[in-house]
């Protein structure tokens, strides 16, 4: 077997003096999306923030595309073509859409998918009628594709993708799940952090369940969307 994309093993992290996540572990395999599901406050964002190296003080072992990541900035994490598209977008507002993703623009890697701006329009045709239209004045969910085209611009092996369908209307919730089946038929690996089931299940092989920081379930999306008990204790509000 191909080892996967992405091991973590016995992941911990900490905001301050606050333990956060508990010995997580998990893996995306090459060409799978994997769901990281829990509610709000679980610890599904801080797992990426993790991953990326943005977090100060955290310990464990994370292997990216064969190599270990552990101790690297998220600079270096990033050259390596690991992707990430936080939760809260962060566009440049005062950029417009091109130069937007300009400022994600990195070489091609052998073996991943290669994106060009005329490309990604295709994916997310909203964008290729705005191409110079300010960050600042584009509604959330275009705010929501800018920020995924960008990062796609890095033509990354794998992307971090921290709840995509949260406070975006059901027409972008579609347009995203279109686009996350898309990445994958492109050979994109993905780690989706999300909490709208459907969503999850429309797009992902497998999934992961958090609460309080710690793994409390992993197995298939059919496996969890069968799984009554899991349902209720971990993701029903």
């Amino acid at each position: 077997m191909n080892a996967p994309m992405l091991k973590i093993e016995r992941l911990n992290a900490y905001y301050g003096r606050a333990h956060i996540l508990f010995d997580v572990s998990l893996e995306v395999g090459r060409g799978e999306v994997v769901a990281l599901m829990g509610r709000n406050g679980a610890g599904k964002s801080t797992t990426m923030k993790a991953v990326m190296g943005l977090l100060p003080r955290r310990d464990g072992t994370v292997h990216f595309n064969g190599a270990d990541i552990s101790a690297l900035p998220p600079h270096r994490i990033a050259r390596m073509g690991l992707g990430y598209v936080p939760e809260d977008r962060r566009v440049f507002s005062a950029l417009t859409v091109m130069e937007n993703l300009d400022t994600g623009r990195q070489p091609m890697r052998e073996g991943a998918p290669c994106w060009t701006p005329g490309k990604l329009f295709k994916l997310f045709p909203n964008l290729g009628e705005m191409p110079e239209r300010p960050g600042g004045q584009m509604s959330g969910g275009e705010q929501q594709m800018l920020t995924v085209s960008r990062t796609l611009m890095g033509n990354p092996y794998l992307v971090l993708l921290d709840e995509p369908s949260e406070g975006v209307a059901p027409v972008i919730v579609e347009q995203m799940a279109n686009m996350i089946v898309e990445l994958k038929r492109e050979g994109l690996s993905i780690l989706l952090s999300e909490q709208n089931l459907h969503f999850a299940e429309l797009v992902s092989d497998r999934a992961y369940v958090l609460e309080k920081g710690q793994i409390r379930f992993s197995g298939t999306m059919a496996e969890l969307a069968q799984d009554d008990a899991v349902r209720r204790a971990y993701l029903s509000v």
